[in-house]
């Protein structure tokens, strides 16, 4: 995992409706950036969910959502979707994303691990979770920011 306090690397992806979305638009705002291993598995699901019932309490407090996997745009846009998801979820199907949080070791991998980061609005790194209750991680975390 990066550690706290060292600056968020920036990043250029697609997200699941084919837009660019890059860290450095979010300056001033907190980000909380989740990666999950595969779109529409039942792990991603409850943790996604849980993010979007949790959702306009995140906004009310200025911070941003960012789902990652590697999934490409068609998968995660079905995905955002079925599940009416109300945020990004990025496309990193090159793996750069992932390398460059180490949620994957090499590009040989075929999933993210589950981890999370939230940023701060100055772009540093505020938390690094490595372990992740699919169940209760977005209002565990939203409750602490």
């Amino acid at each position: 995992m990066l550690p706290v306090g060292t600056q968020a690397p920036d990043f250029n992806v697609k997200d699941h409706n084919g837009n660019d979305v890059s860290l450095k638009n979010f300056k001033g705002k907190k980000v909380v950036l989740w990666f999950y291993p595969k779109a529409d598995t039942p792990g991603c699901t409850m943790e996604g969910k849980g993010f979007r019932d949790d959702y306009e309490k995140f906004r009310a407090k200025d911070v941003v959502i960012l789902g990652v996997s590697l999934d490409g745009v068609s998968g995660n846009r079905a995905f955002a979707e079925k599940f009416s998801f109300p945020y990004p979820l990025l496309c990193d199907e090159n793996k750069d994303l992932a390398l460059t949080y180490h949620a994957v070791k090499s590009r040989d991998d075929g999933y993210a691990s589950r981890i999370t980061y939230v940023i701060g609005e100055d772009g540093k790194i505020l938390e690094a979770i490595e372990k992740v209750d699919t169940k209760s991680h977005s209002s565990d975390l939203c409750s602490r920011l």
